[in-house]
This record gives structure tokens, sequence and C-alpha cells, in this order.
């Protein structure tokens, strides 16, 4: 898996966004939105891409240079 490039960048958009909610309150959130989402679904997978965290993970993992110019909680912009 270390030569996937773009899931690593992927988990390192992760990586920031636990850095930035000191870590708890990232699986908090990310477990609380998953539960709303699934509700508003009705299916896991479908829940599972719509977690803000996610959305923005998906949006950017080929985006090779997003890492150095994402700003602080830009998570929110996928709510």
């Amino acid at each position: 898996m270390k030569e996937d490039a773009v899931m690593l960048n992927h988990e390192k958009i992760h990586l920031r966004q636990q850095i930035e909610m000191l870590v708890v309150l990232f699986y908090i959130w990310y477990g609380l939105e998953f539960f709303i989402r699934w509700i508003q679904y009705n299916n896991k997978h479908t829940a599972y891409r719509n977690i803000s965290f996610e959305r923005e993970a998906y949006a950017n993992e080929c985006n090779f240079q997003y890492i150095k110019q994402r700003r602080f909680w830009s998570f929110l912009k996928f709510i």
C-alpha cells in the first residue's frame, strides 16, 4: 500500500484533520456525524462517504499539493 500515492494522500488529509481536532475530538465528531448520516441515508456506505472528513479527503486525494495549501478546519466546507 505504500506505493498507492492517492491512498497515502487521502490518509495524510485525515492525519491533518486529527491533529487539528486533537485526535479525540476528531473521532467523537466522526462517530456522531456517521450516525447522523446513517439515519439520514439509511445506508452505511453512503453515510460513510458523506462524512465531512471523508468528503474532504476524497475530493482532494489526487491533489498532492492540497496538504500544503489546506486551511485550518477545511472539512467544515464539506458539511
